[in-house]
């Protein structure tokens, strides 16, 4: 019987340095109760703050201990104090940032970009190559991969406890509060939610060969949108399918109808099965994400660890962790924009599978954008 090593690697490395100073643009949610909450428990050091309003920045600041406000981009660039600019801002102005960051690469070492990293993988390719001829490190957010069931899974799949993937899905069944920036799109789920399972689905077993997608509007969300529920099926040379339910309705929970909220995953392998929760949906009230798993290994068990650590905000220090490991070492963050060109591509073959009722390929958006 084959020993198993059930100290799972979920946690992110630490980096070596943690002094770089990080100027933030952006002081709405996923900065201020997320993104700043994480360095601070992290001990990361922020310098300073920017927004469209100086009044959220000043408000940000004082809630988040964040000692300089900045009225401007442009002043916060100016401070020598920042080295690493983290940038949560809607995806239609995150190009237009990183334009005026690379102006800076004498002393801007790296940048944290929000998911999705540009409106589609065309203009994506624009941030990536205006940061890689800067010579400034580009990360991407997507922080789902440092989510810990996320991270314990890929710890099993790597050790080879489930053998060889054949079969993974996920269902989420909850109802995402939609910033007022995508009001005006015309897209929803896919580029904003169904881009984290997407990224997880490679972050665990690769690129796919091809997607064919499904969707239908959100019955609940009254702006213009085709993609509020979306059923995706990703295909693989190995023969593993992988496949997800994203669900943004869930029936009329907040119409007088009893919720049933979650996010769910489940992956079968030719020597284990894993299966998880994610507990994001609980989101404020703190909750665990779960693992479970049983494998030929280890016959007879059932294997459920457990961890404090949740999603949000514990896993914001990871993505920005990374990317000081990668500026510290000189090698490519562990979420660099250029891997992110095949996560955004992934998502406009997806658009492109719905709107044409075909499967299509990678290949086909990475040539063509």
């Amino acid at each position: 019987m084959a020993e198993l090593n059930l100290d799972l690697d979920y946690l992110p490395r630490q980096p070596p340095k943690k002094d770089y100073g990080i100027g933030c643009v952006g002081a709405g949610f996923i900065m201020k109760d997320c993104h700043l909450v994480a360095y601070q428990k992290a001990g990361f050091k922020v310098v300073g703050i920017t927004s469209r309003t100086r009044e959220r920045a000043e408000q940000t600041a004082r809630e988040r201990g964040v000692p300089q406000v900045y009225d401007t981009l442009a002043e916060l660039l100016a401070d020598p104090a920042v080295e690493i600019v983290d940038i949560a801002v809607p995806p239609h102005a995150q190009l237009g940032v990183v334009r005026e960051v690379v102006q800076h690469a004498d002393r801007v070492k790296g940048i944290l970009a929000q998911k999705p990293l540009a409106m589609d993988c065309a203009e994506a390719k624009e941030v990536v190559r205006l940061c890689e001829e800067a010579g400034i490190a580009l990360a991407v957010n997507q922080n789902m991969r440092y989510d810990q069931s996320v991270r314990a899974l890929k710890c099993l799949l790597d050790r080879g406890y489930l053998g060889e993937p054949v079969l993974a899905t996920i269902e989420m069944r909850a109802i995402p509060h939609w910033m007022p920036w995508i009001y005006d799109y015309g897209w929803l789920t896919l580029r904003i939610m169904s881009i984290h399972h997407l990224d997880c689905f490679r972050f665990w077993f690769g690129d796919p060969e091809r997607i064919y997608c499904s969707v239908r509007p959100d019955p609940r969300t009254t702006f213009t949108h085709e993609d509020g529920i979306c059923l995706y099926i990703l295909e693989y040379a190995s023969g593993l399918r992988c496949s997800a339910w994203d669900d943004v309705w869930t029936g009329p929970a907040r119409e007088g109808a009893e919720g049933d909220i979650y996010i769910k995953w489940r992956v079968e392998g030719t020597d284990g099965l894993a299966w998880g929760t994610i507990g994001w949906p609980n989101y404020p009230c703190p909750t665990p994400s779960t693992l479970h798993f049983s494998t030929r290994h280890r016959p007879g068990y059932w294997f459920e660890p457990r961890w404090e650590e949740v999603w949000f905000p514990d896993a914001f220090a990871g993505t920005m962790g990374q990317l000081l490991i990668a500026v510290y070492e000189d090698t490519e963050p562990e979420i660099s924009g250029r891997d992110n060109l095949y996560t955004m591509a992934l998502v406009d073959a997806a658009y492109r599978s719905a709107a044409e009722h075909r499967a299509v390929s990678l290949e086909e958006i990475l040539e063509g954008s």
